[in-house]
């Protein structure tokens, strides 16, 4: 078995990964077709990756013209310790005022710590305030590559 076989994870796995983390990179393509590329926060959605962002930001216009999207989730700081997933995919906006405070919602409740029962008044009159001027969107995938060095430090099964 080859070394890139190895560190591949199962779909339970990088289901698991994307559950657990909060953050991801998202890479949009400018005009010019270089790269744009923002940190952000994240929710799922049925097992989809979701964000929101201000419905004039960078990303949204890009968007716009072209829906292609990459989303890195990473973590781990030395080698044998790095995991990451990367989703190659089309961004559907989500634009019903309802949807888009869901959506905002999950991100702000994983953002916070807070779970589906603790959401705040406050928390979600804050989420509702800065949600007029926001979109949402899903990421439909296309391509999912994934890595756990971790799985390197084990012996390969024959």
């Amino acid at each position: 078995m080859n070394q890139r076989a190895r560190i591949v994870m199962s779909d339970d796995e990088v289901t698991a990964f994307l559950r657990e983390s909060r953050k991801l990179q998202l890479g949009t393509i400018n005009p010019d077709g270089t790269p744009h590329m923002v940190t952000m926060f994240y929710g799922l959605v049925d097992g989809q990756i979701a964000f929101w962002t201000y419905g004039k930001a960078q990303k949204t216009l890009n968007i716009g013209r072209d829906p292609r999207v990459t989303c890195l989730v990473e973590a781990g700081d030395d080698y044998f310790d790095l995991r990451g997933v990367l989703v190659y995919g089309t961004a559907r906006l989500i634009d019903a005022p309802d949807a888009v405070l869901d959506i905002g919602m999950n991100i702000t409740r994983r953002m916070t710590g807070a779970g589906e029962d603790e959401a705040s008044d406050e928390l979600r009159g804050y989420v509702e305030h800065t949600g007029r001027k926001r979109v949402a969107y899903l990421v439909e995938p296309t391509r999912v590559v994934s890595w756990d060095h971790r799985k390197l430090t084990t012996p390969a099964s024959a």
